[in-house]
């Protein structure tokens, strides 16, 4: 059950529980002697509202208790021998609530008070009063509604200590598991990357030197390397550093559009809107999905030309990237993990992402991320 859901079956069952509460009470009143018909007025009027205000018990305890404290001596003096209920639940959910010194006050002062307002209604034998008011508020069942709020308040306190000790254990190994990727990682791409990465530019760098044309596939190799290399050092301190590392976003997409020219691809870039204020998450998988599809276009698509276009809005941000590849709507591409993963990343957002063949020839990724529900 969600929170709101929960905080509305609690309002609902404080309200039932206030009904009772107030029933109980005028039943037991109209069951006994009534004194004269102005207090009679005021005695079921003081029932009513002691009974009625437990309904805010969790949400003003201390008033709630004040409340029907008062209201217990007001028909007690009006002459209704009517145990007081009322002022029990509130000692409870009071105690519950943390106040406890408040909470003794209170009863200390309602035992005190209940006497004199015994003798008020119009006996005239105090110890008869004193019964009266003795019978109304039996000192052991004050003591047992304090207990069992404390109790409860206890149990509430150790329950919510567990269930912050279960999320930090949940936080270490998550942080433990980080860490192992991240070794992980290290070991087994570091060096090859690192090589490939050297290689070609030693590789460039002897061809410069001998005076010859460096071939478009070395230099995309050698580029390719240095952004490889790059996105790992960014992911390992990522993941070492709990997502504290800045991600790339929207502002570093003209480099992937210039990066997929590098490779031969005719690729351009539009945007429409300003990209004003997008959440962290928003801007992060924009670029990776520009990333992805640039780099399945030039692995895989055959194509000439690409395009990349992010519509802003204020409530959601589009993007798309259609390349003239060899795609088409009978002969589609196998998908991938790479698409797989941008799909996870735009359920994840609560967006929608939407990709396959032209009609026209070509491949077509879209994606449409919501702002406002990311924030």
């Amino acid at each position: 059950m969600t929170e709101a859901g929960a905080g509305v079956r609690r309002r609902y069952g404080d309200a039932a529980v206030a009904a009772g509460v107030t029933a109980a009470l005028l039943v037991t009143a109209a069951s006994g002697d009534r004194p004269g018909p102005a207090l009679t007025v005021a005695g079921y009027g003081l029932l009513t509202v002691g009974g009625l205000a437990l309904a805010a018990r969790r949400r003003a305890p201390r008033v709630v208790l004040a409340v029907t404290g008062a209201c217990a001596v007001g028909y007690q003096a009006a002459g209704f021998d009517v145990p007081v209920v009322a002022f029990l639940f509130a000692v409870y959910a009071a105690v519950r609530a943390g106040h406890r010194g408040i909470t003794a006050a209170a009863s200390v002062l309602m035992l005190a008070a209940l006497p004199v307002a015994a003798l008020l209604s119009g006996p005239s034998d105090a110890g008869e009063a004193f019964a009266r008011a003795r019978g109304a508020l039996e000192i052991a069942w004050l003591v047992a509604a304090a207990a069992a709020g404390e109790a409860l308040r206890q149990a509430e306190r150790r329950a919510d200590e567990a269930e912050r000790t279960r999320e930090e254990v949940a936080r270490r190994r998550a942080d433990e598991e980080r860490l192992r990727i991240a070794r992980e990682l290290h070991d087994s791409l570091t060096h090859q990357i690192s090589v490939i990465k050297v290689q070609s530019e030693v590789a460039v760098h002897v061809a410069r030197r001998r005076g010859e044309e460096v071939p478009a596939t070395l230099l995309a190799i050698q580029e390719a390397g240095r952004e490889a290399s790059r996105e790992l050092r960014a992911t390992l301190e990522a993941l070492r550093d709990d997502d504290t590392a800045p991600p790339r976003g929207l502002d570093d997409v003209p480099e992937l559009v210039e990066r997929a020219r590098v490779w031969g691809l005719e690729a351009t870039l539009s945007v429409a809107g300003r990209p004003a204020d997008v959440p962290a998450a928003v801007d992060r998988t924009v670029y990776r999905i520009v990333q992805e599809s640039l780099t399945n276009v030039a692995r895989h698509a055959g194509a000439g030309t690409a395009s990349v276009r992010i519509d802003c809005r204020p409530e959601a941000l589009t993007v798309s990237v259609e390349d003239d590849g060899r795609a088409t709507p009978s002969l589609p591409p196998v998908p991938g993990l790479g698409l797989l993963g941008m799909r996870e990343r735009v359920t994840a957002l609560g967006g929608l992402l939407t990709a396959g063949p032209r009609a026209g020839g070509g491949f077509a990724v879209r994606a449409e991320l919501p702002v406002e529900r990311a924030l």
